[in-house]
């Protein structure tokens, strides 16, 4: 498979590549790490491509890879591909799986049925390993026997893959199909969480040009720091469940965020429909040395079957309960886990929930952001953030987010 052209692109994951033969596309590269690295691979897989601004079609292919990644209904079935070299049996395959609806799964066996080869599982994992079309062919979408994630080749392996069919089932569950999303042919849904409730995350809950307005005209320093860096960021993750995101928190706790990931992936790869995430009857059932298998610690362990315990009892609260408590409650109530203190579930409210009022002031980014915006030789103690941050109520999450921002642009 030859290519003319390439480029970069960002998205909601990192700059991917994309390469093109005239209003065709040859390829898309996932992110690989560092910018240089994603051009590196993208070069490799076509030596004699040059990089270029895309045509139009390319830019159009890119406008529609970018939504899906953003969590928007996407179609990109209609996004014209080079199969030039491509054998038979892997162009029928790559078709199966673009009929795959974003929301929706289908197992190496469903495939192999729909192209006319059943029993030739094995061979369809073959050729979706080297699919040379990420996303636009959904080779992520394509799971195992009994729904368990099987493996994906791209930078992060099942990590990536969970995260990309996160993405697709939050959007899916906006546009109202739920936890039971299309079938193709036999291709089976996705499944659901279990509380049916996360539809409206991900939004902020308050207007951001409001909470824009009132720190500029409440604090001229901040004003500065705030024009400054640009436009609120500031995007909640999408959670099916309180317990799914303090799960995710437990994990993280301590570890960088590449190493968190790849042990909650494999996790995560413990259980059937993996990429819904474990329920507490799954981690409660699962022994010890399985969880301990995945890399959990003691402590993260006590700590998940604690949290999966209270929520299998009712103790820990759903979404729609959690949405109708102030933050103070909510702290107060998901802090009797064991090992979920003030800050994690502060970190919940704002990147979860999209609370407009919280300040951590026990974050060591939001000090150091603070020292850097206001020039203190010293950071700030929670009394001095506390009384500062009374000019910023009601959106202490907004100011907050840009302390954070401070302390990356002294990095870079």
């Amino acid at each position: 498979m030859t290519a003319q052209g390439f480029a970069l692109f960002d998205t909601a994951i990192g700059r991917c590549g994309i390469a093109w033969s005239g209003k065709r596309i040859a390829g898309v590269q996932l992110p690989d790490g560092r910018e240089a690295e994603t051009r590196a691979r993208v070069q490799r897989r076509f030596p004699g491509a040059r990089e270029a601004p895309p045509p139009r079609d390319v830019r159009r292919a890119i406008d529609r890879i970018g939504a899906l990644l953003r969590g928007e209904d996407s179609d990109l079935a209609s996004i014209a591909l080079d199969m030039e070299g491509v054998s038979p049996f892997h162009r029928r395959v790559y078709e199966a799986a673009r009929a795959i609806p974003a929301g929706a799964t289908a197992s190496y066996g469903d495939i192999a049925a729909l192209v006319g080869s059943p029993g030739a599982a094995r061979a369809v994992g073959q050729a979706l390993g080297r699919n040379p079309f990420a996303l636009v062919v959904p080779c992520h979408r394509v799971l195992a026997a009994g729904q368990r994630v099987g493996g994906f080749s791209a930078r992060g392996g099942i990590a990536t893959k969970l995260r990309l069919l996160a993405i697709e089932s939050g959007r899916a569950a906006r546009a109202g199909a739920g936890a039971r999303a299309a079938s193709v042919g036999g291709v089976g849904d996705g499944g659901g969480q279990g509380e049916g409730e996360g539809e409206g995350d991900g939004e902020l809950g308050f207007d951001a040009a409001a909470a824009l307005a009132h720190l500029r005209a409440s604090d001229a320093t901040l004003a500065r720091l705030v024009d400054a860096v640009g436009p609120l960021g500031l995007r909640p993750d999408r959670t099916p469940s309180i317990f799914l995101a303090l799960a995710e928190a437990i994990v993280y706790q301590q570890l960088t965020a590449r190493a968190a990931a790849t042990i909650f992936a494999r996790v995560r790869a413990l259980f059937a429909r993996a990429h819904e995430g474990p329920t507490p009857a799954q981690v409660l059932r699962a022994s010890d040395d399985k969880l301990r298998g995945a890399g959990l610690s003691q402590n993260k362990l006590l700590a998940l079957r604690d949290l999966a315990s209270r929520a299998a009892s009712g103790e820990l609260p759903t979404l729609a309960e959690v949405r109708r408590m102030d933050d103070e409650a909510i702290i107060e109530r998901l802090s009797q886990v064991r090992g979920i203190g003030r800050w994690t579930v502060e970190m919940l409210l704002i990147f979860r929930l999209g609370r407009p009022d919280v300040l951590p002031v026990d974050d060591l980014g939001i000090r150091k952001g603070y020292a850097l915006a206001f020039r203190r030789r010293e950071l700030p103690g929670r009394a001095d953030l506390l009384r500062r941050g009374e000019r910023w109520r009601p959106y202490r999450t907004v100011a907050s987010w840009y302390l954070w921002r401070a302390v990356e642009r002294a990095r870079t």
